[in-house]
């Protein structure tokens, strides 16, 4: 087997039964060839007893960590909750830095120092430290020190000697970047320069100058898009005075983005925080009730509009024919406006200094959206309800009025918690929609209301 994608149910059943029958070696050749990708997918189709037993079986420790690195965070935790800091400490030996500190900041307050101190590399412990002290959602926290850097003054042969050396220790190379004597990042070294330069003098009249970079403070989602916008595989890292601090790689960026589009996608759909399918009832029910009361608490204001609205559906009993219509299509509008911004402002086409004429774009969308949506429901009253006057107009007068500001609202909200520097993806769930209810429901009441003093129930029989 070569790939996870190759596992049939009948496989992993074996796999099961080998690690009940405690058969080691059978185990070992099935995943001796295996990536670890590969085996991380393995491990989350046992039950923990068993993931233990066949990890413990991987004979490279390099592997290990890095099956250990392939799984989820929730995963991970089970693995390494019942390891000794010592052991953890080895896998760290392996790792990345960037890894390393992902791995750290898993853990409890307590057990970080003692894991630290089991780190045999002393430069890498030191290197980990340094980088515990950055956010974690910056590009401080996410960047690793493995690189390899060359000072501007060298000629070309020393380079190559030292980057030989550099590169000893290295997995990846991505770029070679050019420095001062005091660290500041200068440039980057192109490859081809290399081949085409082979004695250059100083490289720094061949250096490719004003790379991109990031300093590391800046947010994660603005590295995000600076990636996708320069087709990047790797980025430098510079501190407050511009030197060389460490480097982000695609592949730290793209989970990154993908851990941030999972949270996002939650938020949007009512859920308060991070689960997964295989987490606790309590811890999923924990994460949705939230949304769901507030769901609740909007329905009984609904209920209590409804009452005062009693008379008027008792006469007209066609009028609540149409709160379903008007609470759903406020509801979708106005998902649809806050989607479109959440949009803009992750991916960096939006920006907050252009809120009003985006707001301004929104209100124009909206009027031909409403001018289409309320004709052609007022057609349809009209020839379903004959002579109901007063229905037809207030279904679609407050259809108009809904999707005004239903899209005005759905704007406002993610533009408002952007500035207020929350999530703006909270705008897009169950928050829209339950005041996009009870407003709309609120509108409806008042057309319905006026409209029924300028058409007399006779006229509406």
């Amino acid at each position: 087997m070569s790939s996870m994608k190759d596992f049939t149910e009948e496989d992993i059943e074996r796999i099961e039964n080998m690690a009940d029958s405690d058969d080691a070696a059978g185990i070992r050749h099935e995943i001796a060839d295996l990536h670890p990708a590969d085996i991380a997918e393995l491990l989350r189709k046992l039950n923990i007893k068993q993931a233990e037993w066949l990890f413990n079986l991987i004979d490279n420790k390099e592997k290990k960590a890095d099956v250990l690195m392939e799984l989820d965070e929730e995963d991970r935790k089970k693995l390494i909750e019942h390891m000794e800091p010592e052991q953890i400490g080895e896998f760290i030996d392996e790792l990345d830095t960037d890894d390393a500190v992902d791995l750290i900041q898993e853990l409890d307050e307590e057990d970080r120092e003692e894991v630290i101190q089991h780190i045999d590399d002393m430069e890498q412990a030191g290197d980990i430290v340094d980088l515990l002290q950055y956010d974690e959602d910056t590009a401080g926290g996410l960047m690793g020190t493995e690189y390899i850097a060359v000072n501007e003054n060298w000629s070309m042969p020393e380079c190559l000697k030292e980057m030989r050396r550099q590169a000893a220790d290295l997995d990846e190379i991505y770029y070679v970047y050019v420095i001062d004597d005091d660290n500041r990042l200068k440039g980057i070294l192109p490859l081809k320069k290399m081949i085409t330069d082979p004695s250059v003098s100083k490289i720094k009249h061949v250096m490719q100058t004003d790379p991109v970079k990031v300093h590391t403070d800046t947010p994660i989602d603005e590295v995000a898009i600076d990636f996708e916008k320069y087709d990047l595989v790797a980025m430098p890292v510079v501190d407050s005075i511009g030197r060389l601090a460490g480097q982000i790689t695609v592949d730290d960026i793209m989970d990154e983005v993908r851990e941030q589009s999972e949270r996002d996608y939650q938020l949007a759909s009512g859920i308060s925080s991070d689960v997964d399918v295989d987490d606790s009832v309590f811890a999923q029910t924990k994460a949705r009730i939230p949304w769901l009361l507030i769901g609740i608490i909007g329905g009984i204001i609904n209920s209590v509009i409804l009452t005062g609205f009693e008379a008027q559906i008792a006469a007209v009993t066609a009028l609540a024919i149409f709160i379903p219509l008007i609470g759903g299509t406020g509801g979708n509008v106005g998902v649809q406006a806050s989607a479109i911004v959440v949009q803009g402002l992750a991916n960096g086409r939006l920006e907050i200094k252009d809120a009003w004429k985006q707001i301004g774009r929104e209100v124009m969308v909206a009027l031909l959206n409403a001018v289409v949506i309320s004709g052609v429901v007022l057609i349809y009253v009209l020839f379903t309800q004959p002579h109901m006057y007063a229905v037809s107009f207030a279904v679609a007068a407050s259809l108009f009025c809904v999707v005004i500001f239903a899209t005005v609202f759905g704007t406002f909200v993610p533009l408002t918690l952007e500035k207020m520097k929350i999530n703006p993806a909270l705008a897009t769930g169950p928050f829209i929609q339950i005041m996009n209810d009870v407003v709309g429901l609120l509108i409806y009441v008042a057309m319905s209301t006026w409209m029924l003093s300028l058409f007399p129930l006779s006229n509406n029989a």
